[in-house]
């Protein structure tokens, strides 16, 4: 519900300035540890109440605008006009903030629909002064806050693009280095004519499962933690909301891949570290890791994410471990740093020499010190048909049974074509998906149109190449195969993974791809930003389509997508867990075609196996504990 949704409340960093009337600062306050909270007074007009624990700020809401830019760091600020201040709002929790910034939008657009209170008035009521928290935010809420923005569209033209959150342009220093149009992201809009303040929409968040659920409170309390699950039982989606809970300035999330990476808005584990491969010995690693700039990540690091880690060596593990203590200079476990860790074990494994055995993390020394709590995430969202989700727990734990075979070959039949979009085909060797997609792009006909990404630094080309899901540059003809590589619209089906063909190319100037999509949606694309962490934690971007050639994809590639229709060719399997990652993709058995299949592929590794089954006892031991417990109270 929205009132459960939306926050009157939060805990930050809070700078308070008092500005002139030209927008220079006369005056600053610093308030490290803050509490702001929306309320009303006597003459229910809406306040902000800003609180250090000792001393209360109270600001009447009268004529605001808010900025929020930065929304995903934490980051955000309120303007006062005509009173000239502004709060800069930092180290909040990402989620947090987008939800009391919707819910001081919406309050306020609302009120405007209530007379304000004169001076005079104001000074003859003789009310009493008071502080109320404000209501939850209700539907009707929402319908006043869209009849005032109807009425102004109405009566006020406006000029240039839609209006969002942060108003008309301000004049500030501080405004000009902030405004910018919301993104899609931060607030979900719905154009009411072109030109016109956009109408505000009930928020559409996914709940979470109850092992979700339990999860985030699990790591909000404080704990270490390692979550798994099979494919498409919602781990990066998990992971995503772990990161906004968090407060962004002691927050480091990482993955084994860049891609992974990527998805979570973080950076790559090694860069993280800042040890280069980690295969150097360990003293030179520790040294390393002190370098200025790398040791300030050790240093204020509080909460570390480490994603997709089953493709994390288990030696790397113990050295990191071993790293952090020295660098941060405690002896606890990781050097004191809350653990979040996520991942598969029975899909990717590390990459390794083929002379040298495969270590995994939990095979490290230090993996059980480090790890408080594993849980398991059971629930697939991914596929709905529960014999498909069965035979891929079948697959996944290496089991093959004849039932299993005889259903896999028989997909080799599926006619999976739909509308002009073809089968995606999973490879497991990169130079084949290279090839395959630049041979059917150029037996299109057609002229060939290119374009470029722009990146925010192209000195860190090869950085933004390793962890951005698209290329610097991407070729298209009317024909071609494209899959999308970010979520547009989830509740259009345009996600991560989406397939379609472009069907031409629209638009004044550089035209633009239009896609038609399996989905049954038909968009015209343009680029989309990128946005991760380089090395010593600044931000980079890639501003580019967000689509791929869709012909073939490699199945590392693949980690993390929903395909709705997917050929496979398992023939050239190499790993454990490799054809299991490949299978799980395919949405349903419907929309996938296995072709040259052998059983002997499916296979798991043993080590693996035996850390699930010891999980499993330790979880059905924990709940005969837990059951005369409940049942007593």
């Amino acid at each position: 519900m929205l009132a459960n949704q939306l926050s009157t409340e939060i805990q930050s960093s809070v700078t308070i300035e008092y500005l002139n009337a030209s927008g220079q600062t006369l005056k600053r306050k610093v308030i490290r540890n803050a509490s702001l909270t929306l309320g009303r007074n006597e003459h229910r007009e809406l306040l902000l109440l800003v609180s250090d624990g000792k001393l209360q700020q109270k600001f009447i809401l009268k004529d605001i605008k808010l900025f929020t830019r930065f929304i995903q760091d934490g980051k955000g600020s309120i303007v006062l006009n005509p009173d000239n201040v502004q709060l800069l709002i930092s180290n909040c929790p990402s989620d947090k903030l987008k939800l009391f910034m919707r819910t001081l939008l919406i309050k306020h657009e609302a009120g405007k629909q209530e007379k304000p209170v004169n001076e005079r008035t104001r000074l003859l009521s003789g009310l009493p002064r008071v502080f109320e928290t404000i209501s939850p935010v209700q539907r009707k809420d929402v319908e006043q806050a869209n009849a005032v923005r109807a009425k102004a569209n109405s009566e006020t033209p406006v000029k240039g693009k839609g209006l969002s959150l942060r108003g008309v342009n301000g004049t500030n220093r501080f405004q000009q280095k902030r405004a910018r149009t919301e993104s899609s992201d931060n607030c979900s809009v719905k154009d009411l004519q072109p030109c016109k303040k956009p109408i505000l929409m009930m928020p559409k968040l996914l709940r979470l499962s109850t092992e979700q659920s339990l999860v985030l409170n699990t790591v909000l309390g404080g704990k270490n933690v390692f979550f798994t699950g099979s494919a498409g039982t919602g781990k990066s989606y998990l992971l995503k909301r772990i990161v906004g809970a968090l407060p962004p300035k002691s927050t480091y999330a990482t993955a084994s891949t860049g891609v992974a990476a990527c998805h979570i808005g973080g950076t790559t584990l090694h860069a993280f570290a800042g040890i280069g491969s980690g295969k150097a010995p360990l003293d030179q690693c520790i040294e390393l890791a002190k370098r200025p700039g790398v040791r300030q990540h050790w240093t204020s690091c509080q909460h570390l994410i480490i994603d997709e880690v089953s493709m994390v060596e288990g030696e790397l593990f113990d050295k990191l471990e071993a790293v952090a203590r020295a660098v941060r200079g405690k002896d606890e476990p990781f050097g004191g740093i809350q653990l979040i860790v996520c991942g598969d074990f029975l899909q990717l494994p590390p990459v390794t020499l083929a002379s040298s055995q495969t270590k995994f993390c939990f095979q490290a020394k230090t993996w059980r010190k480090c790890i408080d709590l594993t849980m398991e995430l059971t629930e697939v969202r991914r596929q709905t048909d529960k014999d498909f989700i069965s035979l891929l727990q079948e697959v996944r734990l290496g089991r093959c049974t004849e039932e299993v075979t005889r259903r896999l070959i028989l997909t080799s039949n599926h006619k999976i074509e739909r509308d002009g979009i073809l089968a995606t085909r999973l490879c497991t060797h990169k130079d084949d998906v290279e090839l395959m997609n630049e041979r059917r792009l150029q037996q299109l006909p057609g002229d060939m149109i290119g374009f470029e990404a722009l990146d925010s630094d192209p000195a860190l080309i090869k950085t933004i190449n390793s962890q951005c899901p698209v290329g610097e540059k991407i070729q298209l003809k009317k024909g071609a195969q494209v899959m999308l590589a970010k979520n547009l619209d989830v509740s259009r089906g345009l996600v991560n993974g989406a397939r379609g063909v472009v069907i031409g190319f629209e638009g004044s100037g550089k035209p633009v791809p239009k896609v038609r999509f399996l989905c049954g949606v038909t968009e015209l694309v343009k680029a989309e930003r990128f946005v991760f962490k380089g090395h010593g934690g600044i931000y980079i971007s890639r501003q580019q389509l967000p689509l791929k050639l869709a012909w073939a994809i490699s199945i590392h590639k693949s980690q993390g997508m929903s395909l709705d229709c997917v050929e496979i060719s398992l023939a050239r399997v190499f790993e454990s867990g490799q054809a299991y990652v490949a299978l799980s993709r395919a949405r349903s058995l419907e929309g996938l075609r296995v072709l040259d299949f052998d059983p002997n592929v499916v296979k798991a590794n043993p080590y693996v196996l035996q850390f699930y089954s010891r999980l499993q006892k330790e979880r059905a031991l924990r709940q005969m504990t837990l059951d005369p417990f409940l049942e007593e109270n």
